[in-house]
């Protein structure tokens, strides 16, 4: 969503944007928590450029308010197909 919202602002409009995320569940205390999030971002936007994107998804990452609450270490793979 922060990505959407990021694209947006910049003048663009994704076609498809496709995200696969893998979490590490682990035991902490008496319960657990999510401690990693690996995101595979593929996207399809017409008129960006490679370095673009990824000035854009890094803002993205950085920025984002779910990465926030989770307070886990969050990576992102993303490119444009």
């Amino acid at each position: 969503m922060a990505l959407s919202l990021i694209l947006e602002q910049a003048g663009f409009k994704a076609e498809e944007m496709n995200t696969k995320a893998e979490i590490t569940l682990e035991k902490q205390g008496d319960g657990f928590a999510i401690t990693k999030s690996h995101l595979t971002l593929r996207a399809k936007i017409p008129g960006i450029d490679a370095a673009k994107f990824k000035e854009l998804t890094g803002m993205a990452e950085k920025g984002c308010p779910v990465s926030k609450v989770l307070k886990a270490e969050i990576a992102l793979d993303a490119a444009l197909v």
